[in-house]
């Protein structure tokens, strides 16, 4: 194994470690353009033509598979207008009870079922915020009072 057999194999491992860090889809390419390199280097072939197959390689699978790939694992979200209560204040309207496992507030208008993040029950008339949703249920935590 020579030099530039080890220099092409560390590459592929930095740039791997990257990709799998970031998961942009972009270095993954550039990974295993090295590892295909490093096998070639092993063959005795120049550094000048290493150094170009390893550019013509990494760009031909950057440019043709690249937006495949990104189509084909892209996460498809349908946005709703029920993200909008996250963040917001609302008020409780039917008791929040973890064990009976009941409960509704109202939050911009509308009422929602709710249940309190930490499993506390939540009185009627307290003020909560909207930390998330949970299917059609929000998930609160009561206001601390002024």
């Amino acid at each position: 194994m020579n030099n530039y057999t080890i220099f092409w194999l560390v590459l592929a491992v930095v740039l791997a470690t990257i990709e799998a860090n970031t998961a942009n889809l972009t270095t993954i390419w550039f990974a295993i353009s090295a590892l295909i390199v490093s096998v070639l280097s092993s063959f005795g072939i120049g550094t000048l033509p290493q150094l170009l197959i390893f550019i013509i390689i990494s760009v031909a699978l950057l440019v043709l598979t690249r937006s495949f790939v990104k189509k084909v694992l892209s996460k498809r979200t349908t946005p709703t207008n029920a993200d909008r209560i996250i963040l917001e204040s609302g008020i409780v309207t039917e008791a929040i009870d973890p064990i009976e496992n009941t409960g509704q507030i109202k939050v911009l208008g509308q009422y929602w079922s709710a249940k309190s993040q930490d499993g506390q029950p939540i009185e009627v008339g307290s003020r909560v915020a909207v930390l998330r949703l949970e299917g059609v249920k929000a998930v609160v935590q009561k206001e601390e009072s002024e």
